[in-house]
C-alpha cells in the first residue's frame, strides 16, 4: 500500500492555470495511452482538496445542467475543506478538515491494501509530504509550458531528494516520471 500523488503538469511545473483551467491538458493525448488505466485499478481510496472537488463539480458533474455527469470514482473519497461543499448524490464522499494524519488512517483502512491517490492540487499533497505520509509522485509531464499557474508541489524537497524510479514516453504529448519519496534519516 502506497500513498501516491498522480497528476499531470506542464513542462514548467504547473498543474493548472492561475484560474484552475486544464484546457491545456486535454489536447496532449489520450488518457488510455498513459499509465492511468493501470494506476487506477490499484487505487482503494482517494483524497482531494476543495479546489479539485469544485473543479470536478463544474466540469464533470455539472449539477443542474441538462446532462449532468456521474462521479467518476467507485473508491471512497475524502475531500479536505474548511467550508461546506455540496455532496454528489450516490458518491462515497467524506468531507473532512484538519490534520491529514488522522484522516490517512481512515483512508488506509478503507483502501484495504490498495493504494491511496492524492488527486489534484499540490498544497494538500504538501501536507501529506510534511507529515511523512507521501510515498510516491507520478507526474505525466505535458509538452507545453504555461508560464504561471498552480504549482505541481508548493514545497521545497531537497534533502533527501526524490529518487527517480522510471521515465517513459506516453504518446507524443507526455513523459511519465515516477519518483520515490525518500524519508529523512534521523541520526542516532
Amino acid at each position: 500500500m502506497r500513498t501516491q500523488y498522480y497528476t499531470a503538469a506542464s513542462l514548467d511545473g504547473f498543474i493548472a492555470t492561475e484560474n484552475d483551467s486544464l484546457d491545456w491538458l486535454f489536447p496532449l493525448g489520450d488518457l488510455n495511452d498513459t499509465g492511468y488505466p493501470a494506476f487506477i485499478r490499484e487505487v482503494g481510496a482517494l483524497a482531494m482538496g476543495s479546489s479539485t472537488y469544485e473543479w470536478m463539480l463544474r466540469h464533470v458533474i455539472r449539477p443542474g445542467s441538462e446532462m449532468p455527469g456521474a462521479w467518476p470514482y467507485t473508491q471512497p473519497a475524502w475531500v479536505f475543506s474548511s467550508r461546506a461543499l455540496p455532496p454528489v448524490p450516490g458518491a462515497s464522499i467524506r468531507f473532512v478538515r484538519g490534520d491529514v494524519r488522522s484522516v490517512h488512517e481512515e483512508m488506509r483502512a478503507a483502501a484495504r491494501e490498495k493504494n491511496i491517490w492524492l488527486v489534484g492540487g499540490g498544497e494538500l499533497v504538501g501536507q501529506f509530504h510534511d507529515a511523512g505520509l507521501l510515498d510516491e509522485i507520478i507526474v505525466q509531464v505535458g509538452s507545453v509550458t504555461l508560464g504561471a499557474g498552480k504549482p505541481l508541489l508548493p514545497r521545497r524537497i531537497t534533502s533527501p531528494s526524490l529518487r527517480l524510479v522510471s521515465a517513459r514516453p506516453c504518446g507524443e504529448g507526455f513523459a511519465e516520471l515516477r519518483y520515490e519519496v525518500r524519508r529523512a534519516t534521523v541520526p542516532h
